[in-house]
């Protein structure tokens, strides 16, 4: 977090292990198989209360780049505001997560081992 603060990219390994841990964490704030998050390359999950889904394309699907899931994860920004900007894509009835964003601190500290879950 402290190479995004400083407009520098991160190292590819940090940033690989950042969106995984932070996939991790939503799977298990939002526990379920309704929705499909992915964060091409490094990762995807299920989660959200609902119908599970097994075979084909999810009903239910949000992908966004690496950097934007960072963002979006750790508050630093909206989730209306990254869909607007076309920075997530956002299908089926249960695609929203606004209401599980963010699910770290602005420094990547999880909110749920500071009691602010």
């Amino acid at each position: 977090m402290a190479a995004i603060d400083n407009d520098e990219a991160p190292d590819r390994e940090t940033l690989k292990n950042a969106v995984r841990e932070l996939l991790q964490a939503l799977a298990e704030k939002a526990p379920g198989h309704s929705v499909e998050v992915r964060v091409p390359p490094y990762g995807a999950v299920q989660c959200v209360e609902g119908p599970r889904h097994r075979r084909g394309t999810p009903p239910n699907v949000v992908e966004c780049q690496p950097l934007v899931f960072l963002a979006l994860a750790t508050g630093r920004t909206a989730w209306h505001e990254a869909l607007a900007a076309g920075k997530v894509a956002a299908s089926g009835q249960r695609a929203d997560l606004s209401d599980l964003m963010p699910i770290a601190t602005p420094t990547g500290e999880p909110l749920d081992e500071l009691g602010d879950d």
